[in-house]
This record gives C-alpha cells, sequence and structure tokens, in this order.
C-alpha cells in the first residue's frame, strides 16, 4: 500500500494512486466499475470544481462523492485498508446527574447519522471478485448495524445517506494474473465490524434508557400525568408533578428497573415482530401473565408491597400513555408509576 498517497484539504479529501485502482462504487460522479487513479471525498460541488482545477483532474482518471463532513479514520490489516467517513447530527446531552439523552440540533426528521467507507484490497483481482467483495461488505454493515437494535427514531436516520467504494490494484502487466478472492483470509467482516465500533467510539454516541423511552413515544411528562390520574384523593399540585418527575428520573436511573424495562422493550419487539415462533400474542395474550410478573417486579423494586397493590390499580385502569402502549409495555410503565406514586405518597 505504499504507492497510496491520501492528500486533505478543507474541501476534499483524495486517496491517489498512480499506478491505478480498480474501483466499484455508489459514488455520485462516477459510480460504478472504473479504473481510476483518484478517489475525491468532497465536501461540495464547488469543491469538486477546485479539485479539477487544483489538481488537473480532467486529465485524470477518477470518482467522486460529495459528503457534509471529511471527518474520517483509517485502519489496515494484512491486506486490506479501510477509511471510514463519519456524517453525524447527533450529540450526546445530560438529562440528569446520572441519565443521558441523545438529541440532535436539526430534529430527529432531518438528523443523520452516516458511517461510509472506501475500502482497498491489496491485491489484482477480477470484477467479478471485486464485486463480491462489494457486496459483502454491503450485507456486513446491513447485518452488523440491524444486529446493534438502536432506539428506533436512530435506526430511522442511521446510514440513509452512506456511500461505498471498493478498490483493487489493476495488473501492472499483461502477464500478471488475477489473484482469487479468499473471503476467509481477507476477514472483510472484521474490518467493516471494527471500523463501525470504532466510529460509534469516535463520535461518543452510546444509548441509554431514555433513548429507548423515546423510541417507543414516552415522554416523562407523560408518565407524569399519567400517575396524577388517578390520585383521586390528594391535591394535584405543582410541587406534587416535581417530585413525581424526580422520583421517576431516580427509578430509571436504577440498575434493575432498566433491566426489567428493557427486558419488557426488547420482548415487546421481538413478540410484534413474530419472531419467537411459539408466541402469538393475537392467540396467547389471554395466557400471558409474565408481562404483569414484569411490572409487579418494577412497582416493587422501587416501593415494595405498598406499590404492588398499586400496581393492579394502575394496570387495569391503564390511565394516559399507559391505555396506548402495547400488552407487555402497558404492564412495565403501570409498574414503574405505581412505584413512583406509591414513593412519593410514603413521604
Amino acid at each position: 500500500m505504499n504507492r497510496i498517497n491520501v492528500v486533505e484539504n478543507d474541501y476534499a479529501v483524495f486517496i491517489n494512486n498512480p499506478d491505478l485502482f480498480l474501483a466499484i462504487s455508489d459514488f455520485t460522479v462516477g459510480g460504478g466499475v472504473n479504473v481510476v487513479e483518484n478517489v475525491n471525498i468532497m465536501k461540495s460541488k464547488e469543491g469538486l470544481e477546485s479539485a479539477k482545477e487544483s489538481l488537473n483532474q480532467e486529465k485524470r482518471q477518477y470518482i467522486a462523492q460529495e459528503s457534509e463532513s471529511l471527518n474520517y479514520f483509517k485502519k489496515f490489516y494484512k491486506d486490506i485498508g479501510i477509511y471510514t467517513f463519519v456524517e453525524n447530527d447527533v450529540f450526546i446531552q445530560d438529562f440528569t446527574e446520572k441519565l443521558q439523552v441523545a438529541n440532535s440540533s436539526k430534529g430527529f426528521a432531518d438528523a443523520k447519522i452516516d458511517i461510509s467507507h472506501v475500502m482497498y484490497i491489496d491485491k489484482v483481482l477480477s470484477k467479478k471478485d471485486l464485486l463480491k467483495v462489494y457486496k459483502r461488505v454491503i450485507k456486513t454493515k446491513e447485518k452488523y448495524l440491524a444486529g446493534l437494535r438502536l432506539p428506533l427514531h436512530i435506526n430511522n436516520i442511521l446510514n440513509n445517506n452512506d456511500f461505498l467504494a471498493v478498490l483493487c490494484r489493476i495488473p501492472k502487466d499483461e502477464n500478471e494474473n488475477f489473484e482469487e478472492a479468499d473471503f476467509d483470509e481477507l476477514n472483510i467482516e472484521r474490518a467493516i465490524v471494527d471500523s463501525i465500533d470504532e466510529a460509534f467510539k469516535r463520535l461518543e454516541l452510546t444509548f441509554g434508557v431514555l433513548d429507548y423511552l423515546v423510541s417507543e413515544g414516552i415522554l416523562i411528562g407523560d408518565l407524569i400525568e399519567a400517575g396524577m390520574e388517578l390520585l383521586d384523593d390528594a391535591e394535584i399540585t405543582e410541587e406534587l408533578n416535581k417530585k413525581m418527575e424526580t422520583q421517576l428520573l431516580k427509578s430509571l436511573s436504577d440498575i434493575n428497573v432498566i433491566t426489567l424495562l428493557m427486558a419488557a422493550i426488547r420482548a415487546e419487539e421481538d413478540f410484534a415482530g413474530g419472531r419467537i415462533r411459539e408466541i402469538d400474542l393475537n392467540d396467547d395474550s389471554a395466557y400471558l401473565y409474565s408481562d404483569e410478573v414484569l411490572g409487579l417486579a418494577i412497582s416493587n423494586q422501587i416501593a415494595g408491597t405498598n406499590a404492588m397493590f398499586n400496581f393492579k390499580h394502575y394496570n387495569e385502569a391503564k390511565p394516559g400513555i399507559i391505555y396506548g402502549l402495547p400488552p407487555i409495555l402497558d404492564d412495565a410503565f403501570a409498574g414503574l408509576i405505581a412505584g413512583c406514586i406509591s414513593r412519593i405518597l410514603e413521604e
């Protein structure tokens, strides 16, 4: 890989090989299969024109991709060099001393997280084998990102505008033969997974219980409102609402409450998606009572025996947002509310 040069400036990253690449890409300029000298990641169309002039690119073969960000890192393996480009509009902000939440100044309708790749295979491959590598990279990315099971609103903005180029050497002369792509030896999957993990680390993107609540459309204000609905004997004051909010956030910082809520969220997702062969909630919901066990466990964790009695009340009435939740989540969050209400009424 000694002949590969990387040049950076304010408007572009240029990956150059004077010995030429065979490239397969989905780039906006020169996508498809090409023999090229330069692979260019441009910050704008204006940058693309500047690059043509400054590098005299009109006399060279190149492919180019527009990107709002030139943030990238590179890693090298035995026969693979991988350049990972990252565009991100999401940041993690403190919600309380112990809780954080993902946010974006653009709002989650317009925000994006794109993890893109330029991969170089230091072998002379045929177009057919290079295409196999290209497809393998795509499948690996899709499979790994799906397996992360990120919150829905995060998953919805992930890799909607990512790009990919896979490059290899071309024969130096007509006597040099193509090399067979040994996928086990190349270990493409490891390179891609490592790069995605590294991208999340560099972006400092992690996700917690509040993010999964947001993904279910559940806000703290909704839980407070649902908790207040059944307090017939208490005056609903701003102070009481504040106490409920404080207790909810405290409970959502409890590792046991988080574990039980995440168990409910994951189970609901798998059951609703039909991923568990033996379970069909349309037929078996009348026989399902382990969701109530989860709700009872959450309420008990927060406020003990009294909360377990309150859980029955909230689970049957299903006030506010609880009414609209699917069968496992409604019990889990009824337990959360019952526990918090019981705790603040004891004070």
